[in-house]
């Protein structure tokens, strides 16, 4: 069975004090990374064991008194036992829960959960677990991860290769850019690319968009399932723009304060991310609008109901700055990607801030003629400190 990268940094972090929460969308593969863990330390003999909150019966003896976890998962003496816990924001006070046992327990016990949306966890795990829990962020599958699961193992490596420069080309391109464009069109949730039946990959992706996103908003307290799935339509038809509050709320007859609502469970669920403005005045950057990028091509195709290969596309370019949002988040943190715009009009996709006023910049143009310096002189003179490179469609710097 393919292995997620984070499958190891989860394992390096078996051993630390602190408890271990892996958080992340549904349907991502947390309980199955969470299942190879447990199965590799049963094969090395440690003492561990696997609950599943989805079974009510142990959720109720949880729920009545934290240290029933023993009657299920006993200590063992001179040894600390390993729980590994899926779905823990089921739990009706997971914080209480964690607390408690670490106080008491941690010297025999480590809990390593999953949680399905860091919603519940924000709102749960509260300042009162402070070196308590070590949080890990889990998304859908990057390009890497996408050829593991493909069996292209061998695609990994010619990558790996063109990262470390020790090639500059590839004779495998074309080939590489065939999976790049099933990646873009279909995303990277594992059921869907391990699905080799196009007509039954959209449909694994309907039922993520019908049944699971509906689970997100169940659970989160919205009430108003409709307009909630109308504004994310709305996002994934505008990714890439400027997200407008007022602009939204007026669209959809909803208040400014609904729309703020919705915007905070799609990040917390992991479905959008936004992107803010990069100013040299601190103040000015806070107060402008950021931009929003749905997280998994996959979903944001169905949501508009398009799947198609991506130089057809009419909406190829907002695929491809989706794809470069992914890419550079997959490398950077949030913190450090953004973007620039000015009020005459000029604009740079993605500056990513590696240090403080220094890094560089990306502009994403699909056609490489396209791609003309002269248009972003405000920007090279203001910024001397980012130099400014262009992306296109089949540039191998997408990959690399």
């Amino acid at each position: 069975m393919v292995r997620r990268k984070k499958l190891l940094i989860i394992a390096k972090h078996l051993y630390k004090k602190e408890f271990t929460v892996l958080i992340g969308a549904r349907q991502i593969g947390k309980s199955t990374l969470l299942k190879q863990l447990y199965e590799d330390l049963k094969k090395q003999n440690k003492p561990t064991y696997f609950l599943n909150l989805d079974r009510k019966d142990i959720l109720d003896e949880l729920n009545q008194n934290p240290e029933n976890l023993f009657k299920f998962c006993p200590l063992q003496e001179g040894e600390r036992i390993i729980v590994f816990i899926d779905e823990i924001q089921y739990l009706d006070n997971a914080t209480n829960f964690i607390k408690l046992l670490f106080d008491e327990y941690s010297s025999q016990l480590k809990i390593v959960a999953t949680g399905s949306s860091a919603f519940y966890v924000d709102r749960q795990f509260k300042d009162s677990l402070v070196g308590r829990k070590k949080i890990f962020q889990m998304g859908t599958l990057d390009f890497e991860e996408f050829l593991l699961f493909k069996g292209r193992s061998d695609l990994v490596l010619e990558l790996k290769s063109l990262q470390n420069k020790k090639k500059s080309k590839s004779i495998k391109e074309n080939l590489l850019w065939t999976y790049m464009d099933e990646f873009v069109n279909y995303g990277g949730y594992p059921a869907v690319v391990l699905e080799n039946d196009i007509d039954q990959k959209i449909e694994l992706l309907k039922e993520i968009r019908d049944s699971f996103i509906k689970r997100d908003i169940l659970e989160s307290g919205i009430t108003d399932e409709t307009k909630f799935y109308r504004m994310l339509l709305l996002l994934a038809s505008q990714s890439g723009n400027l997200l407008n509050v007022n602009e939204i709320s007026n669209t959809l007859r909803i208040t400014n304060a609904t729309v703020e609502n919705y915007l905070y469970v799609l990040q917390k669920c992991f479905h959008i991310t936004l992107v803010k403005p990069f100013y040299n005045n601190l103040r000015k950057e806070l107060t402008k609008m950021p931009k929003v990028y749905i997280n998994d091509l996959g979903l944001r195709n169905v949501l508009v109901n398009h799947f198609s290969p991506t130089e057809q596309r009419a909406d190829k370019g907002i695929v491809l700055e989706n794809l470069c949002c992914r890419l550079l988040l997959e490398r950077y943190d949030v913190d450090q990607v953004k973007y620039w715009r000015t009020a005459d009009g000029n604009e740079v996709d993605f500056i990513i801030e590696t240090q403080f006023l220094k890094g560089f910049a990306i502009e994403v143009k699909f056609n490489e003629q396209d791609s003309k310096i002269s248009k972003y002189k405000k920007f090279i003179s203001n910024y001397p400190d980012f130099p400014l490179d262009f992306w296109w469609w089949k540039k191998m710097d997408l990959m690399v």
